[in-house]
Order: C-alpha cells, then structure tokens, then sequence
C-alpha cells in the first residue's frame, strides 16, 4: 500500500506494516544508519547489536561471521530493530519480528549490497577481496517484520499520542 500523504501516515496504527510505505521508513531503510538489533542473550539478559543491514523490500537482511549472537538468535529469535537518525526533531523506525539465521558459503549477497551503499563502490570492493575466498562462511540473518512503527516527532510521536494532544498536555 502506497501511502499518498502525511494524513494517511497519520491515520496507521503503531504496528501497521503500512508503515514501511510511509516516506520516513522509506528513507531509513535506504539510509546508511545501523541497524540496532535486540534479541534476548543465551543468559537470558537483553542485548542490543549495532549492524549494516539491507532492506529487499520484504526483510531486513543481517549479516555475520558467528559468534554468541547467533546462537542466541537461533535458540530465540524474536527480535527488534530500530534505525533511527539523531537529528531534530529525530526520526525513528521501529521493527519486530523473528530472525530467520542460515550459514551460507561465502559472502552473504547482502552483505555486498549493504558494503556497497554504505561505503561506496570502491571501498566495498576493496572489503570484499579481502573476504571472498574459499572456505569463507557467513551467517545471514532475515527479519521479514511482523510489527512496523515510525516515530517523526512531527505527526507521530511515542505512545501513539498526535501533536494536538502534546500540545495540549500540561494545559487544563
């Protein structure tokens, strides 16, 4: 669903997927922010993980080389991610979903795609001679979102209030 304007950004629930449409979403999924993954720890304490990501239009795909995280994911993976950018007001897009983590031999073809737009083509060629080699193995991690909210600070704001409502707080 295409969203046409800001009053139909407006009129979408928190958690509506409609809202990956929405021209903020579109703009961070395109942008060269992290992606900051929570998942619950093998410990059972929350983590968060800073990461490059690429959006295919269906699932934000993540990639590794291993570690804790992704046995963590595997044995748990209810996820939630945010990108966001620190500017004013801030703009925030929020992800739930489950981690879907497969090993692939070689270079996770996201992985490329996410070097090439957040470094260029030359520095993502340079990164991935240095990787691509036999016997190298990846582990791709997909979020196909189940839950999507946006937060603007200009027509949507935490809580799901509307900017009439904030602005009316503290007055009786």
């Amino acid at each position: 669903m295409a969203i046409e304007n800001r009053e139909d950004v407006m009129a979408l629930p928190q958690g509506d997927l409609g809202l990956l449409d929405s021209e903020v979403a579109r703009r961070l999924l395109a942008s060269r922010e992290l992606a900051r993954v929570a998942y619950v720890a093998a410990d059972g304490t929350p983590r968060v993980f800073p990461m490059l990501f690429h959006w295919t239009g269906a699932e934000i795909v993540l990639s590794t080389f291993g570690g804790a995280k992704v046995g963590a994911l595997r044995a748990r993976p209810d996820v939630a991610i945010t990108i966001d950018v620190a500017s004013t007001p801030p703009e925030a897009l929020l992800i739930r979903g489950r981690a879907r983590v497969t090993d692939v031999e070689g270079v996770v073809p996201e992985y490329a795609l996410a070097l090439r737009r957040y470094g260029g083509q030359e520095q993502a060629a340079a990164q991935l001679a240095a990787l691509d080699h036999p016997g190298v193995t990846m582990v791709r991690i997909a979020v196909r979102p189940a839950w999507a909210g946006v937060l603007d600070f200009q027509t949507r704001l935490p809580g799901g209030i509307s900017m009439r409502d904030f602005e009316r707080r503290g007055r009786r």
